[in-house]
C-alpha cells in the first residue's frame, strides 16, 4: 500500500487557558488524511512524557502511524491559543524542534511539511534535506502556516520558505501567510510568482471569501461553504489534507506523476479545491482542530445532493 509522510510539529494546544487539545499544523494534517482511510506516516519531536503520549495515542487512534524516534524531545510542547471573537486564534509556544537521521518508513507516496518545521532552527535544516533526499520518488508539499511569535529573523525565514517553495510540487498558504512573507505585493501576485519558481499547483485560502489555485492551466476558485463558526484552529490544515486526498484519488501525487500534475485541468482542480473547502468547513464547525472522516464529507456531499 502506498504511504504518505508528513514532517512537522505536534503539540498540545491549551485554548483560552482550560481546554486542551492535541495539535499542531503538520499533526492535523497526518490525522486529517489518515481519518479518510489514508496511509501516512509521521515524523515529528515531542517527548516521553504524558502529554507525548496522549498525542501518540491520537495519532494511533486516527489510523496514522508514529514513526520511531519521535519521541526523543526533552519535554512535549505546548501552545497556548487565544480565540477572538470572530473564531480566528492567536498562539503562543513552547516549543524546540530537532530532527536527526533518516526515517524508518517505506518510500512515501508523498512527503509534506510546514509551519514551525520549516523555518525554526536546528530542525528546519533536516527538514530542508529530507525533502530533497525524497523528492526523487515522491512528491513534495508544503503550508508555510506562519507562526510570527516565533520568528526571530524574518528575512531568513523568508528565504527558507522561498527555497522549500521552489522545491516544492503543491503549496498551499493562506492570505495572511503571504501578507507576511510578501507584505510589498498582492498575496495573489505572490502565489504566481510562486508558481513560476516551480511547484506545478500554489493554492491561496481566503477565508471567508473562498480559496484560489493557480497552475500551467490557469486559475480556479471556489467560494467559501456557509458554516456556523465555532472557531478557525486547524481549517487551513484540514484544507490541506482535504486537497492532498483529492489529488491522492485522481492518481497524482508520487514523483513518476510529476508530469502528469503539472497538466492538471481547471476542472480537476476546481473539484479538489471543492473538496478541500467542505473539509475545511466541517473543521470549522467545531471545537479545536477536530479534522472530519470520510464518513463525514460523504454525508455532507449526499445531503448537498
Amino acid at each position: 500500500m502506498s504511504r504518505g509522510l508528513v514532517i512537522g510539529e505536534a503539540l498540545i494546544d491549551v485554548v483560552d487557558g482550560h481546554a486542551e487539545h492535541v495539535g499542531g499544523s503538520p499533526l492535523n494534517v497526518a490525522v486529517g488524511l489518515a481519518r479518510l482511510g489514508r496511509a501516512v506516516d509521521f515524523l515529528t519531536h515531542i517527548g516521553d512524557d504524558e502529554p507525548g503520549r496522549r498525542i501518540a495515542d491520537y495519532v494511533k487512534a486516527s489510523g496514522a502511524q508514529l514513526v520511531p524516534g519521535s519521541t526523543r524531545a526533552s519535554r512535549t510542547p505546548t501552545a497556548v491559543a487565544t480565540i477572538a471573537d470572530d473564531g480566528s486564534a492567536a498562539y503562543a509556544f513552547d516549543l524546540e524542534w530537532r530532527l536527526s537521521g533518516t526515517p524508518e518508513v517505506a518510500p512515501p507516496l508523498f512527503v509534506h511539511t510546514g509551519s514551525i518545521a520549516a523555518v525554526q532552527e536546528p530542525g528546519c535544516l533536516a527538514v530542508a534535506a529530507l525533502l530533497d533526499t525524497y523528492r526523487v520518488s515522491a512528491t513534495v508539499t508544503l503550508d508555510p502556516n506562519v507562526r510570527p511569535s516565533l520568528i526571530v529573523d524574518r528575512d531568513l525565514a523568508r528565504a527558507r520558505i522561498a527555497h522549500l517553495v521552489e522545491r516544492s510540487d503543491i503549496v498551499k498558504a493562506s492570505h495572511e501567510d503571504l501578507a507576511w512573507i510578501d507584505p510589498d505585493h498582492d498575496p495573489e501576485r505572490t502565489a504566481r510568482t510562486w508558481l513560476a519558481s516551480g511547484p506545478a499547483i500554489v493554492v491561496v485560502t481566503m477565508g471567508d471569501r473562498g480559496a484560489v489555485a493557480f497552475c500551467a492551466a490557469g486559475e480556479a476558485r471556489v467560494a467559501a461553504r456557509p458554516v456556523r463558526v465555532v472557531d478557525t484552529v486547524g481549517a487551513g490544515d484540514a484544507f490541506m489534507a482535504g486537497l492532498l486526498d483529492a489529488l491522492w484519488a485522481l492518481g497524482l501525487l508520487g514523483a513518476d506523476r510529476r508530469a502528469d500534475l503539472g497538466r492538471l485541468g481547471l476542472d480537476a482542480l476546481t473539484a479538489a479545491l471543492e473538496a478541500a473547502s467542505l473539509a475545511s468547513a466541517l473543521t470549522i464547525g467545531r471545537a479545536g482542530a477536530d479534522l472530519p472522516d470520510r464518513a463525514a464529507l460523504r454525508d455532507q456531499t449526499t445531503w448537498r445532493r
